[in-house]
């Protein structure tokens, strides 16, 4: 995956085209590994998409939990952890092989926290492992599979963050 890098900050750019083949080389990774699963659980909202693609190319159901951890107007001021109340899913429970798909694992609190959540809440859940497209160094947990690490903590400039400080008055003013 060849990203583009701001050289004045250091942070990196991700073009459309760059994030949806991460996604795919991130999905054969999980399937060259040979392991399989029941589930694909995504962490929203970063792990919408993928959970999405995953989900397709796999043939298993998606289940979606909400969690957030960013604020600000941009979206870039790490605050304290929210774990949603329940899972959102077509499925009875949350059980058997369960992969955990988000885009990245920044400090890796989110990880850290909701590993042992879904463990409390959903103890039919047998084994539990984890997918990313990045890491940080800095992070305190390093996922089963990721596609890309990370030295320090750049900032990833994702393509759908345009919608973090667009307003829908200003979409319409577009056209």
């Amino acid at each position: 995956m060849s990203n583009l890098k701001n050289p004045e900050q250091n942070d990196l750019w991700v073009s459309w085209d760059e994030y949806h083949r991460a996604i795919e080389l991130l999905a054969l990774k999980v399937h060259e590994s040979g392991l399989q699963f029941d589930h694909i659980l995504c962490l929203a909202r970063g792990g919408l998409r993928i959970g999405d693609v995953f989900s397709r190319l796999f043939k298993l159901p998606l289940s979606v939990l909400s969690v957030s951890s960013y604020r600000g107007s941009a979206g870039q001021e790490q605050g304290q952890i929210q774990i949603g109340g329940s899972i959102a899913s077509v499925e009875k429970s949350l059980s058997g092989r369960v992969l955990l798909v988000d885009d990245l694992v920044d400090s890796g609190v989110t990880f850290r926290e909701v590993q042992p959540w879904l463990r409390r809440h959903h103890p039919e859940i047998t084994e539990m492992k984890s997918a990313v497209i990045w890491v940080k160094s800095v992070s305190v947990v390093v996922p089963d599979f990721y596609l890309q690490y990370l030295e320090g903590s750049p900032w990833i400039h994702q393509p759908f963050e345009i919608y973090d400080t667009l307003s829908i008055q200003e979409l319409a003013a577009q056209e």
